[in-house]
């Protein structure tokens, strides 16, 4: 029954409130905070992640966060920018002129090489045929499916690939530890895995929960955010070509990479990921348990109910954003940015448990695009057949279908 920003499922063994707008977003994520539960002890991303920062509650997860934050602030994600632009030729390198490829498959390819080689300092190309997989059918995995109504469901189908994946994750950090131990250096501030290691509270367990949940939530995201962008401006050549002038502008045509201060300069580029992060935020719904009787919106929420707040009809929502359904990134102007009441927008959600990888995005993000457009060409060839498809993210499908021609 929809009730005007509130409204219950009403499903066979699935009755979750959902909230939408700024007040239940900010009780959800902020002043409530305490009196909810992010893990889900039914649910398979729990059974994935164990006790990945993303499903663990309280002091324990305040504690973890506190180890795992520093590689992934800006300062530190910023020395990864040349990174960013010689993994993204690394995979633009085998395309050929006037060939069609779905930009689905080449961003996870992308972010994929982006998120091993920076963060675990990885070169992840050798093991991408063999791994992709495994990466595939655990996204499957945790994706909505029959499990929501009957959670205790067989899936045999998923041991191979956790098992494939654990082998993988559990080498790297013995042949780390190896390492270290050997050279007896400090890793270096950027390396998320390096800096886990060296952390003698943390088992190797405790260290692969935490790089299967960025592996998983962390190239997932960034995939499905580079999608949309080129599935966007593909449906909107005109602002294709007003990004790519920018990046004429502000980069030029050089090969090297290009400084910090000219991706900041990217102000239009960051116009259209913000629109894009609004029309389609690839987290698209946020899911708590509440701990005790609540009072969210005025309406009272027993303790035990699954509460969901939407991010995707918040996005949406005609009280707080003038013709909700069209993209129109001077909505991100600085100009009109004021007008909203703050928690309107939260594409990496908000409070004390926003993304722990929002910055390293939003620098990614900016440096990938801004490579290929100032190498290629993009012609969508199936814009009007892409729908928003809910997997473990909300994803453009079925595929982002682009013709490539290199720029002369």
């Amino acid at each position: 029954k929809h009730v005007g920003t509130a409204f219950q499922i009403t499903l066979p063994v699935f009755r979750p409130a959902v909230f939408i707008g700024p007040e239940s977003n900010r009780q959800i994520l902020v002043s409530e905070r305490q009196n909810l539960r992010w893990r889900p002890e039914d649910d398979p991303v729990t059974e994935l992640l164990h006790q990945g920062v993303l499903v663990i509650d309280g002091d324990f997860h305040d504690e973890v966060r506190g180890w795992m934050d520093p590689p992934l602030q800006r300062r530190n994600v910023t020395p990864h920018i040349p990174a960013f632009w010689r993994y993204t030729d690394d995979v633009a390198h085998t395309w050929k002129d006037g060939q069609v490829h779905d930009m689905l498959v080449e961003m996870r390819r992308v972010a994929l090489l982006i998120l091993f080689g920076t963060l675990f300092d990885v070169d992840f190309m050798p093991d991408m045929q063999r791994m992709w997989q495994p990466i595939m059918h655990l996204l499957e995995y945790i994706s909505p499916g029959l499990w929501i109504f009957w959670s205790g469901m067989p899936r045999p189908k998923y041991r191979q690939a956790k098992r494939a994946m654990d082998d993988y994750l559990y080498r790297l950090i013995r042949e780390r530890r190896g390492e270290l131990a050997k050279f007896g250096v400090e890793p270096s501030p950027s390396d998320l895995l390096g800096q886990l290691v060296a952390n003698s509270g943390m088992s190797d367990d405790l260290i692969r929960d935490q790089l299967l949940t960025m592996l998983i939530a962390g190239h997932d995201t960034s995939t499905a955010l580079l999608a949309w962008v080129l599935t966007v401006i593909g449906q909107h050549p005109e602002a294709m070509a007003q990004m790519q002038a920018e990046v004429d502008a502000v980069i030029g045509r050089q090969d090297e990479p290009p400084s910090l201060d000219q991706i900041n300069r990217l102000t239009y580029t960051d116009q259209v990921i913000k629109e894009t992060l609004r029309l389609y935020p690839p987290i698209h719904v946020g899911q708590r348990r509440a701990a005790t009787d609540l009072k969210i919106q005025g309406y009272d929420v027993p303790a035990g109910t699954r509460i969901m707040y939407s991010i995707f009809l918040s996005h949406r929502d005609k009280n707080h954003w003038q013709d909700p359904e069209a993209f129109c990134p001077a909505r991100f102007d600085r100009s009109n940015e004021e007008k909203r009441p703050p928690m309107t927008y939260v594409p990496f959600g908000g409070g004390p448990r926003n993304c722990i990888g929002a910055a390293f995005a939003q620098v990614e993000s900016k440096a990938v695009l801004a490579r290929l457009l100032q190498t290629f060409e993009f012609e969508l060839l199936n814009g009007k057949q892409i729908k928003p498809h809910m997997g473990a993210t909300l994803e453009p499908r079925p595929s982002v279908d682009m013709r490539i021609r290199r720029r002369t």
